[in-house]
């Protein structure tokens, strides 16, 4: 199957925004040098604007106003409202986190990212700079151009390296560093802290993936066979890993097992594109 009919797979399993972003690294010691990166695109259900008007709101209101329900456009407006009221620092900061959650409800994570930064800024602490630092990095995921992505990335790595100064052990926050790293010009520093995730924590699932994609990305179907193996050791029902790793071993010639794994995902999950995406491996198996 084709590399686009594996992006349009990846759609089907929420984390296609990531994948627009891997560069095609060659993830083994001996070929640090070879990397090209791949185009960013614009996943869908998400608006190319990058503006946000953090004073009114306005802006934001019209964006989300596609996607989001009434009652929660009626709170997203209480809140900003409230917060735009406030006349005192402490007030302010502590509805900033209110009108945060509020955009991440309605799924504007750089917007959530900018209130949770507010908070952080007023009161500093693991928890709060770890909440900037996720809804940053869903919105780096979502990012609309690689300029934005570089741009959120950035945020997100600051907010997440005052969580690693409170918190070394917070290997999740690692993780994401890592994978912001994956779309700068130095995808090898990514790559790095992903392995020293794995050093770490040989089982950490989420590192696991994401080795196993950049293995992927890079045509690497044998490395990316080992991680995704391994990870579903850790986790036999992890979908995710399961469909990726009857795509590796497919790419590999090992057809028997891979018709194994892909039948697994379908007893796995009840996603019927999912399934579609099965079957269509499955038939070119046979």
């Amino acid at each position: 199957m084709s590399r686009s009919q594996i992006l349009v797979i990846v759609a089907a399993l929420a984390i296609v925004a990531v994948l627009f972003f891997l560069p095609k690294v060659v993830v083994n010691e001996d070929d640090k040098e070879n990397f090209t990166k791949t185009e960013s695109a614009i996943p869908e259900g998400h608006s190319e604007d990058d503006g946000h008007d953090h004073g009114t709101g306005a802006a934001d209101a019209a964006n989300v106003h596609m996607t989001a329900s009434p009652e929660q456009l009626l709170e997203l407006s209480t809140v900003r409202a409230r917060y735009n009221k406030a006349t005192d620092d402490q007030t302010r900061s502590r509805v900033a986190g209110d009108l945060a959650a509020a955009y991440a409800t309605v799924h504007k994570y750089d917007s959530a990212g900018f209130y949770y930064e507010q908070v952080a800024m007023a009161r500093p602490g693991e928890k709060s700079y770890k909440q900037a630092g996720d809804s940053y990095f869903d919105a780096f995921t979502y990012a609309p151009s690689q300029g934005r992505a570089s741009e959120l990335g950035a945020k997100a790595r600051a907010m997440y390296e005052q969580v690693l100064k409170n918190n070394p052990s917070d290997l999740d926050s690692k993780t994401n560093i890592a994978m912001t790293y994956i779309a700068t010009e130095n995808p090898m520093q990514g790559i790095t802290l992903l392995r020293e995730v794995i050093t770490t924590d040989p089982n950490n699932q989420k590192a696991l993936f994401n080795l196993g994609l950049l293995s992927m990305q890079s045509n690497q179907y044998d490395k990316a066979e080992e991680r995704f193996r391994k990870l579903v050791s850790v986790n036999p029902e992890h979908v995710e890993g399961t469909f990726y790793l009857a795509v590796s071993l497919a790419k590999t010639g090992r057809n028997e097992e891979a018709v194994t794994y892909f039948n697994k995902v379908k007893a796995l999950s009840n996603d019927p594109d999912l399934a579609t995406s099965v079957d269509e491996y499955l038939a070119e198996l046979k």
